[in-house]
């Protein structure tokens, strides 16, 4: 069963989440295109497409769970070696922790997300803030 309708996941929900990656449109004008799935106080969740590299940031409020849906990535962690992940593989980091995709490997790539607890769309905070804002980094489209 798949949730119908516009807008945020009510009390229970199913996500074809590789249905879901196939609305992403070939490119975009933001690095990440993002639905946001679920947005409770504990946790939200989201699919993301990632666009472009992505520079050095970290989230003050939230803990991240990332779960590779397709495509391949170079993932940064806390200024650790760059590790390449792909479908199936799974990535965690605790809040103020900088993270980075410095190269999509094979596009596209899109990502599920969980953030404990609910992370605000503006939470997004550049180590260089000449590398953007939360607006020019992600643009929320609806799932349906």
């Amino acid at each position: 069963m798949e949730s119908k309708g516009a807008g945020i996941a009510k009390e229970t929900s199913t996500f074809d989440l590789h249905a879901l990656a196939g609305r992403f449109p070939d490119s975009a004008e933001t690095m990440l295109l993002d639905m946001r799935l679920t947005d409770e106080a504990a946790a939200s969740s989201r699919l993301f497409r990632i666009y472009r590299p992505v520079p050095a940031h970290f989230h003050k409020t939230c803990d991240e769970y990332l779960q590779v849906i397709s495509g391949r990535g170079t993932f940064v962690v806390a200024g650790g070696e760059p590790i390449e992940l792909g479908p199936g593989q799974l990535l965690f980091f605790r809040r103020n922790v900088v993270h980075s995709i410095p190269k999509v490997v094979e596009a596209p790539l899109v990502v599920f997300s969980v953030d404990t607890p609910r992370r605000d769309p503006a939470d997004v905070h550049f180590v260089n803030p000449a590398d953007g804002t939360a607006t020019s980094f992600i643009r929320t489209i609806e799932p349906y």
